[in-house]
Parts: C-alpha cells; structure tokens; sequence
C-alpha cells in the first residue's frame, strides 16, 4: 500500500516584511531569492511596505517577521521576539533635522516640524532631543519631507534613508544630526531598525529566522552585484552613487550580529523611550540566546 507523506507537514510558512528602502533590499535579497533554506521554516512571498506601514502593522501583530523601527518595537516587544541579525544601527547614520536656510539657526519652539511617522525611531529621538521644547509633529511619508520643507509647507523635517545624502540639492540646511546627538549622550551607537518575530511562533523558529536573516547577508557579502537589480528595483533614488553609500551607511558589521555594543544601545534606547513614558518598560527577554 501506498502511503503519501507531506514533507512539508511540518515545516512553518511565515509571512514576511521588510521596507524597500537599499539596506533591507540588500539584506533579504537572498532569501527573497530563494538561496537560502532553514530547517522548520519557510517564508511566503516579502511585502515590502513604508516602514511607518510596517510599524503600524507590527502593532497588530499582522506579520510573523517583520522589519520595524526599534521605538516601535517598544510598544509590541510583549508579542515580538527581536533579532540580533538584520538590523540597522551604527555611528554617523542617525536622522537629520533640517529646514530652509533662513530658519536653520533659529529656535524650533513653535515650528511645525514633518516627522516620517508617530513610530518611527526619528520621531522619538526628535521627542528626546527637544524634551522641553513645544513643536507641532506633522506626519509624513519619509520621501515627502523634503519636498515638503523646502516648500514651506512645514518649517523643518526629520529626514531618514536616501533623503540623508540628497536633501541639499532641495537648498536645506541641517539643523541638528539627531544621531550624533544620542552618540554624545550616550556613547552608543545609534539603533535604528531591526527585525522581530511574533513570540507565539516559538523560540526555535525564531532562532532559525535569525540564521536565515544572517545567511542572506552573508550571500550579499560574500558576492554584493549579486542583489544589484533587486536593490535598484525598489529604490527611491535610483542614482548608483547614493544607493552605494546608503548601503555602505546603513549594513555594517552590527547588521550580521547586534554583538555587545549592538545590545547595549538596543536596551538603552528602549530604557529611555519607557522612563519618558512612550511606551512601557520591556520584558526582560527581548534577544533570544541560541
């Protein structure tokens, strides 16, 4: 008698999201692509989505792995695990606040200022960096805020990704570098981003997630034209030159493994995010230990 076994019975599909932005296009290129192959897992087709979009979808758990930005991963780290592969952060990467020259040297007290989304780690660290001054946030798609600034339609911007190396060409002005300013506070890196997987999934598959968010770096790594067209595809600047150097900016050595430091800045961040009351004081297990 013929017996029909499913090889797959056991394997878990996982839905998976990441943003469009060079760095994660880079990262997940591999998996993406099929080369990459965990036991007990595999992944469904990448949607790849604003990472405000991502956020806001991590707060209701809609994803099983998902990039998103660590003040958002304050609010959901009871239901997400966080890896320790995948993640941006670094020194000399963080947000810029910007205006039009005329402003820049003046007091942000009453501006209007254009944040890329309520969860983003740039609206916290603007929340941090002008703790006792009024301003007004005014949400935005990240790739709008420039545009929006120069034309006055906000007195200032806090502008992330691409629009870091580009925001000069629009005739601004930075008024304050928000990363080095947490690197001066702090000594720390500054954490950005970084992927999390929903805790109900269990602790095996969520080591086995961080193998696989860690083996497709390593293919883009080991052979970076490899991931070119992907990359390209879903860029906002198409311009080679910055899609070089925000790659170069955003996938560093803390993207393969968060190690000591990585850490450290990771509880950190999220200590000060929780003793200003944004979100509350996470559980004690956030990284799993493999």
């Amino acid at each position: 008698m013929n017996v029909n076994v499913d090889v797959n019975a056991d394997i878990k599909k996982l839905s998976i999201a990441y943003s469009p932005c060079p760095n994660d296009t880079f990262i997940f290129h591999a998996l993406a692509a099929g080369l990459v192959r965990r036991p007990g897992i595999a992944f469904g087709p990448p949607l790849l989505e604003d990472v405000e979009t991502l956020n806001l979808w991590a707060m209701e758990a809609r994803m099983d792995v998902t990039k998103l930005s660590f003040h958002a991963y304050g609010h959901v780290a009871d239901r997400y695990f966080l890896l320790r592969s995948g993640a941006a952060l670094g020194r000399g990467c963080g947000p810029l606040l910007v205006a039009r020259p005329e402003l820049a040297a003046t007091s942000p007290a009453g501006w209007r200022i254009a944040i890329p989304g309520r969860y983003t780690t740039a609206a916290m660290l603007l929340r941090l960096f002008a703790s006792g001054v009024s301003f007004e946030p005014v949400e935005a798609r990240f790739d709008r805020i420039v545009p929006m600034v120069a034309s006055g339609a906000v007195d200032a911007g806090v502008i992330i990704h691409e629009s870091r190396f580009t925001y000069q060409e629009a005739g601004l002005e930075r008024v304050a570098d928000l990363g080095e300013w947490w690197e001066g506070e702090t000594g720390l890196p500054i954490p950005l981003g970084g992927i999390a997987v929903r805790r109900e999934l269990g602790a095996d598959a969520a080591l086995e997630v961080e193998a696989a968010v860690r083996e497709s770096l390593e293919h883009a790594f080991a052979d970076p034209g490899a991931g070119r067209g992907y990359v390209r595809e879903h860029a906002k600047e198409m311009d080679d030159g910055v899609l070089r150097s925000h790659i170069e900016l955003y996938v560093n050595r803390f993207s393969l493994e968060l190690g000591r430091e990585g850490e450290a800045a990771v509880l950190e961040f999220l200590r000060r995010g929780a003793e200003a009351g944004l979100f509350p004081a996470p559980p004690e297990e956030i990284l799993l230990c493999p």
